[in-house]
């Protein structure tokens, strides 16, 4: 038996997520699909506020050339998807939530994997035989938002594991490990058995890390599952969720963390904790 390397390095990560993204969007979100006047109008407000920020800040050639380095290191290092999901993904998010009915919405983050195995509605996520963590039922309903349950619909879950690793994106974790897509039963009733996933730090060694660093922020994201929700006919829902008392639930890195978004799990007499969530998909 394999185990978790303690240090999985920024590359590793980087290079996975850039790899992960194109295979589950290549093609899907290409600027081929957006008009040439969107483009220019969004790359000229991102530009006009780079140029205010150099002004009101006065920037130096010294500044704009380590600026400079630092982009090309994030590229070179495979760490876009990581940044951009990290820190600017949340207010994308938050902007399409604005015309969005159902259950509350969060980012998707770096580490999604598509294709993972489909699983019946009562399942135990694949795990390691000797899996670290404290057992954790999550159980609950998807239901439309007239209120009626929703037959088949397929909550792909992921999340990290007692030590704070993905499956994918760092060594000695065999695939799949923590991840499945489990379809709801005739009610649209869910009951997934797991670990209560530990919270994670986000990779240091890299460019990424240097940032963090040289401006004094903590690399933590609280723990949570990773969850996307969806069924023929309705919009799915991308969001993640949260544990009551968590350590840096009040200063993710990732500004993703929603209210709505935090179970509270109960003790159970085996000694499990049971969370209970239910979703609202909203049809289209």
């Amino acid at each position: 038996m394999t185990t978790t390397d303690p240090s999985p390095t920024a590359a590793d990560s980087g290079s996975s997520a850039t790899e992960a993204f194109r295979a589950a969007h290549q093609g899907e979100h290409g600027t081929e699909q957006v008009s040439a006047e969107r483009v220019a109008t969004v790359v000229h407000a991102v530009l006009s506020g780079v140029h205010e920020s150099i002004r009101e800040h006065e920037v130096s050639y010294p500044e704009f050339q380590a600026a400079k380095q630092w982009l090309m290191n994030v590229g070179e290092g495979g760490e876009w998807p990581l940044f951009l999901d990290v820190f600017v993904e949340h207010a994308v998010e938050e902007v399409a939530a604005r015309s969005h009915e159902g259950s509350q919405g969060s980012i998707l983050g770096p580490y999604y994997l598509p294709n993972q195995t489909r699983l019946p509605a009562e399942a135990s996520l694949p795990a390691r035989p000797d899996e670290k963590g404290t057992p954790l039922v999550f159980a609950g309903q998807v239901r439309d938002t007239s209120g009626q349950p929703v037959s088949g619909a397929e909550l792909d879950i992921w999340h990290a594991d007692d030590e704070g690793y993905y499956s994918g994106f760092a060594p000695g974790i065999p695939e799949g490990n923590l991840r499945g897509v489990v379809v709801t039963d005739e009610q649209g009733r869910f009951r997934i058995s797991t670990v209560q996933p530990a919270p994670y730090q986000i990779p240091t060694d890299g460019p990424t890390g240097t940032l963090i660093t040289a401006a004094g922020w903590h690399p933590w994201r609280p723990a949570h599952l990773h969850l996307i929700v969806r069924a023929p006919g309705h919009r799915p829902i991308t969001t993640q969720l949260y544990f009551e008392g968590g350590d840096w639930l009040d200063s993710d890195v990732a500004e993703a963390t929603k209210p709505e978004l935090v179970l509270d799990p109960q003790r159970q007499q085996d000694g499990h904790l049971l969370s209970e969530y239910d979703f609202v998909l909203e049809p289209v």
